[in-house]
């Protein structure tokens, strides 16, 4: 993987857990010349992670809406900042640009965005690994949802197993790096009955 959409928090939260996980990323990445692309804040997650593989001299590209430009103050250290006019636009600017996504602790944005790269590979409309580092369990009620949603015939297991979960930054690039997507299969067959 050259490129790895990320999608976290513009806050940092109250546990300062979540910032190191954030730096460990990131200094994942550019020991391993993957770059990032991100929601281009320099604020919360966004800015440690930024900062992080900037700091190595990395790869960062940002894409930002006119719309958040000033609300989540766009990272000035960031070089291809890409601005764009809807939120939608964002995201497939973003899924042209990468082969991978990871998912950090953060708010409904996070989650998501976390959610449509997984009705896109779900729908077949893209077939890249959807990591999600559980740094915490801060995902775990997430992951019980999703079991939930198995057990009551509204979520395939073959859907539930690509969303890649792991604790440890290594864990989780690991298991994106021998992902195999799921056989396509016709539409119909999706149905759970």
């Amino acid at each position: 993987m050259k490129r790895i959409a990320v999608f976290c928090g513009s806050s940092i939260g109250f546990n300062p857990v979540y910032m190191e996980a954030a730096k460990e990323l990131g200094n994942y990445f550019a020991n391993n010349h993957i770059g990032m692309v991100y929601g281009g804040g320099k604020v919360g997650l966004m800015g440690v992670i930024a900062d992080e593989i900037l700091s190595y001299k990395g790869e960062v590209i940002g894409v930002i809406p006119t719309l958040l430009e000033k609300e989540e103050v766009v990272h000035a250290g960031v070089e291809e900042m890409i601005v764009c006019k809807k939120m939608s636009e964002r995201k497939v600017i973003m899924s042209k640009l990468i082969d991978g996504y990871i998912t950090l602790p953060g708010g409904f944005g996070t989650l998501d965005e976390l959610f449509e790269a997984l009705t896109l590979n779900q729908l077949h409309i893209e077939q890249k690994p959807v990591g999600l580092l559980n740094v915490n369990g801060f995902f775990d009620a997430v992951l019980l949802q999703l079991d939930k949603m198995v057990e009551e015939g509204y979520l395939k297991q073959t859907n539930r197993n690509m969303l890649l979960v792991a604790n440890s930054v290594d864990d989780l690039m690991q298991k994106m790096n021998n992902y195999t997507a799921p056989k396509v299969e016709a539409i119909i067959n999706k149905v759970v009955r």
